[in-house]
Parts: structure tokens; sequence; C-alpha cells
């Protein structure tokens, strides 16, 4: 077939690793260049709650638009909000004077990478519907190791650095670079020529419109919506973990340094699970797997709780092999399955949204409950606090997989 000679999963993956290395630039080092600039961490938290509720509202929206069109597809939606990254990163390097044009500019670009990462996921499976061949979960795992890689690579950029204020600054020119190349291939990332986008929107016409309406969305969903409520817990404390790792660290008396290993470990760890992930969920029921991933984040979460030292964080942190790693994969494809297709790139997009909605509770509470306690005594609370909502993720999960899909 022609498509084979087009490197579909090499070219799929390579788009993945730039948009990851990006995302590491502009979301984990937010607060380093946000505070380089002159803001406070108080300002900081308010640009990114800001950001972060822009996002959830905008996944859906863009989504049922795309879902909706015959002219905006995922890969121009892709296109046009990488050049948007970068324009944005552009101007954060010439503008110096004027605070609330900086917190403008962070603040879009911080969200509208959140707002097309379900694109990235909804292009894969609607190319794999017209015959192209990809391996969705090695290419998401390269993009763990892009993220990886990138994070090690500033890392020691920024800790060899005689002034590392003047390494952050220089950070917007990485988001520039791996940007401009993903917006390259992407461009020459078609479909095939014996299909269009056009022939795909009016097959997916044909068997029923769009659900836009949210209302009428979870009534035909029930049980997708359910799951995205117990992933929604279980992401709770994964993000208290991932949030105030620091402080975490800083409660088992164990280096700093380990900020940045634990981080490297996590990411480099996502690689194999999902590039092995497609076979994994080939030879086992996908309900099976989700009910299992919960059970993941919930253990994760139980070992730090009762972690006295540097074996049990790094222990905890193994098991984002089985949760985060296993997890994104698997709600995709899970997505893929009980959606319909003119549903498709919604129901992606509520995966997303679900995990930011929960990032910001986690952080407002995990951030609430440190504050109420001296030092870091209040690690044990906050951790306890994320233990009993991923337990009830694990319930929810556990009904949403039980009885009949919508599809």
């Amino acid at each position: 077939m022609k498509e084979k000679k087009k490197f579909w999963t090499l070219r799929y993956t390579l788009i993945n690793m730039m948009y990851f290395a990006a995302f590491c630039t502009i979301h984990a080092y937010a607060n380093a260049i946000m505070t380089n600039k002159g803001f406070t961490t108080t300002q900081i938290g308010i640009m990114l709650a800001i950001a972060n509720i822009v996002s959830v509202i905008g996944q859906p929206v863009v989504a049922g638009i795309i879902d909706k069109s015959r002219t905006i597809t995922n890969r121009r939606v892709i296109m046009i909000s990488s050049l948007i990254l970068l324009i944005g990163s552009a101007l954060l390097l010439v503008i110096d004077n004027s605070k609330a044009i900086i917190f403008i500019i962070y603040a879009l670009i911080y969200a509208l990478q959140f707002v097309y990462q379900p694109m990235m996921i909804a292009m894969s499976f609607e190319y794999q519907a017209a015959g192209c061949k990809i391996n969705f979960g090695l290419s998401r795992g390269m993009g763990s190791a892009g993220f990886a890689f990138t994070a090690l690579f500033l890392g020691m950029w920024v800790n060899n650095a005689a002034d590392s204020s003047k390494v952050i600054e220089y950070i917007p020119y990485v988001s520039i670079v791996v940007l401009a190349i993903m917006i390259v291939i992407t461009f020459f990332f078609r479909l095939p020529d014996e299909y269009s986008v056009n022939d795909l929107n009016e097959n997916s016409e044909s068997e029923g419109q769009p659900t836009n309406n949210i209302f009428a969305f979870i009534k035909k969903y029930p049980k997708y919506m359910l799951f995205l409520l117990g992933g929604a817990c279980c992401f709770f404390a994964h993000n208290l973990i991932n949030d105030f790792m620091i402080q975490i660290i800083n409660n088992l008396n164990i280096d700093e340094a380990h900020l940045g290993y634990s981080n490297f470990y996590q990411a480099i760890l996502e690689l194999p699970m999902m590039a092995i992930s497609g076979l994994l969920l080939k030879k086992f029921n996908i309900k099976i797997t989700l009910i299992f991933t919960s059970v993941a984040f919930f253990v994760k979460t139980l070992i730090m709780y009762f972690a006295v030292g540097i074996g049990g964080l790094y222990i905890s942190q193994s098991f984002q092999f089985f949760a985060y790693a296993l997890f994104i994969p698997a709600a995709a494809y899970y997505s893929d399955k009980v959606m319909e297709k003119y549903d498709m790139v919604k129901g992606q997009a509520l995966i997303s949204c679900f995990i930011t909605i929960s990032a910001v509770f986690s952080s407002l509470v995990g951030g609430k409950i440190l504050d109420s306690y001296e030092g870091t005594s209040g690690v044990g609370p906050m951790l306890f606090t994320g233990l009993i909502v991923a337990g009830v993720g694990v319930v929810i999960t556990v009904l949403s997989m039980v009885g009949k899909s919508e599809n």
C-alpha cells in the first residue's frame, strides 16, 4: 500500500516529541520564567488558575467546532495553535516593560497548549480511520521522552550556568525552535491522496450529527461521563504529588536535587508502557485495564503517604508505569471505542478537560492544607486527602465500567 511508505508513526512521533518538548519549556518552567520577569508567587498562581479555567472552557468548545466543521480540522488547529505559541514565545523575549502584557501572553500560550492537546490524540485516530498505520502508544510514549530529555537538558543548563536567571531568560528560544520544527512536520503530515477530510466528514454526517449540547452529551454517554469523574479523582491525587513534590521531598529530608531526578524518572518510565500499550489493549479487556490503572493511582498515593525516605519516594513514583503511563493511551482508545465518530474529538477533549479541572482543585486544596500547618507538617494530611479522593476514584471507575457501554 502507498501509505506504508509515508512513515506515519515516525512523523506522528516527531510531532508528539516537539509538542511535549514545548510543553516542558512553557508549562514546567512557567513559574521560573514568570518569577524571572518579576512576578510574585500570588500573581503566578492567579495566572495559572486563569489559564487552566480558559483551557477547560476552550477544549470542548474547539472540539465541538472541529466535530461539525468541514474546513477546521485537527491538523489545521494544531498548526495554527503552534504558530500562536511560537509568536507568543517570541514576544516574551522582546517585552520587558509591561507586566500586564506578559501576564496576558503567558496565560494565553499556557491555556492554548492545553486546548489543542486533545486534537493531537484525535488526529491519530482520524488518520488511522483513513488507513494510516500509526502506533499511538509508541508515539505518545516518545512524547513523554521528549519532555523528559528537554527537562534534563534545561535542568543541567540552569544548574551549570554562572547566572541561572540569564539561562531562564533564554528558554523561550528553545520553545521557538521546537515549535517551528513541529509546524513544518505537521504541515506535511497530510492524509493519503485517496482520502480527504470532506470524505471523512461526510461519512460521519451520514451516521448522525455532533452532540454539542453538554446536557444531551451527558444523557447520551452517562457511563463515559462517570468514567471521566473517576479519572479526575485519581488525577487529583496524582497532581497533588506532582505539584507539591518539593514539599514532600523536604518533609522526607531528601536533597532537593531529587525533584529533577524524580520528574525525569517518572517521565522516562512512561515510554516503555505507552510503547507497548497498543499490544496490551488488544490482549486485555479495556475496562479491566482502566480499573487497574485507577488502582495503580491509589497504590502510588498510598506508598507516598507511608514513605519515610528516598526508597519510598521512588517506589511510589515507579507506579507511574501502571498509572499515568497506562491510563493516557487506554483512555484515548476507550474514548474512540465508545464515542460516535462525530463526537470523537469532543470525547478526547473531555478527558483533558476533566484532568485539568482536577489539577485546579488539587492545587487549591493542596495549597490550603499546606498553608494550614507549620513547615512541612501539612504533607501528611495533604497526601491522606489525596488517598481518600483516589479511593473514591477507584469506586467510581469500577461503577462506570460495570454493565454495557454506550456504544
